[in-house]
């Protein structure tokens, strides 16, 4: 899930609470600070993992051409024509070398960590604020968690734009670097382009997170009463419901996540990164608009597939690793307690 904090990402929901609201140690849960610390191993390790598909996925938004008509291939410019996950990944593997798919990762893990942190603050101070102001339990379960959900994502976003713009420069440009470095991207966009440059798209951005959360609690709260009526070989049915839900939310908000990716990498670089022939455009309903007039409504989805596609191994990558680590911060934890770290 985009825009909430993800409790399998540290321990189940009610733990969760359990933990930050009484700060109680949970039993074979860890502490606070090793529930944490593993579930930020574990968000970092797994978008290490999965940095290639996300790679290939901005490759893919960023492709204005189409694949079928030679005629809009005349303006490439000597850019690439991406057809599917893995001739992408075959292409950058041949043109760029196996570091190619790992472009944009150090401002995307820094992205990951604050986001994360930021998201879950405003999250939790969000949801006693509903309780202060309606009383606990006042307010239905999905309508609290989305009001909170919205909240911390939104909050999250615009505090970590930049690096969200930065990760998406770097994972768009090929051989021909246009920023050398993090700090040589900093310096030249803040000279170039000034302070709002850090924050081209944020709007599509903040617009995709209210549609994203109605969405998911709509169908999920629709699905998960059908679903846990069911024995289900490969989960429960709130599982199965929370994936579905997702899915069908990021599916219907995919093109404004496309849009903001066109609108990252306007400038004075536009003409520099892989895809040489991207178009000008300025603002979100301007955007879809020229992008549905010469791409059509495929062309608001580019890249959807591998951006799905990625989640599986992502959860999967995540819960094998928070696991392991969690196992391993509680072993320190003992052995500092009876004094045999040090001996």
């Amino acid at each position: 899930m985009l825009n909430r904090p993800k409790p399998q990402l540290w321990c189940s929901s009610a733990e969760l609470d359990g933990m930050l609201g009484k700060g109680e140690h949970l039993k074979d849960e860890g502490s606070r600070l090793q529930v944490v610390a593993a579930g930020a191993t574990a968000g970092l390790i797994s978008r290490f993992v999965v940095a290639p598909l996300d790679v290939v996925k901005i490759r893919l938004q960023l492709q204005t051409h189409s694949l079928s008509d030679p005629r809009s291939h005349k303006d490439l410019n000597g850019g690439p024509i991406y057809k599917g996950t893995i001739p992408t990944i075959r292409h950058i593997l041949r043109h760029e070398g196996l570091t190619g798919l790992w472009k944009g990762n150090v401002p995307a893990e820094l992205m990951y960590v604050c986001y994360s942190a930021i998201q879950f603050t405003t999250y939790r101070s969000a949801t006693l604020l509903l309780h202060r102001a309606f009383g606990e339990g006042r307010l239905p379960h999905a309508a609290e968690s989305f009001i909170a959900g919205a909240a911390g994502g939104a909050t999250a976003t615009a505090s970590t734009y930049p690096l969200d713009l930065l990760r998406t420069r770097f994972a768009a440009q090929g051989n021909d670097r246009v920023y050398p470095s993090l700090r040589r991207a900093i310096l030249t966009i803040k000279r170039d382009e000034g302070f709002r440059g850090f924050f081209r798209g944020l709007g599509p951005a903040l617009g995709q997170i209210v549609p994203f959360m109605g969405t998911f609690f709509a169908v999920y709260e629709s699905l998960r009463l059908p679903l846990g009526r069911l024995e289900l070989p490969f989960g429960s049915g709130d599982a199965t419901a929370g994936v579905m839900a997702s899915v069908i939310a990021k599916t219907c908000t995919f093109p404004l996540d496309l849009v903001r990716k066109r609108i990252q990498v306007q400038g004075p670089t536009r003409s520099k990164y892989v895809h040489k022939n991207i178009p000008e455009y300025r603002g979100t309903v301007r955007t879809v608009q020229m992008i549905l007039a010469t791409e059509g409504i495929r062309g608001l989805y580019r890249g959807l597939t591998v951006s799905l596609f990625k989640a599986a191994p992502a959860s999967a990558v995540t819960m094998w690793t928070y696991e392991q680590a969690l196992k391993f911060y509680v072993g320190v934890g003992e052995k500092i307690d009876d004094g045999s770290f040090m001996g």
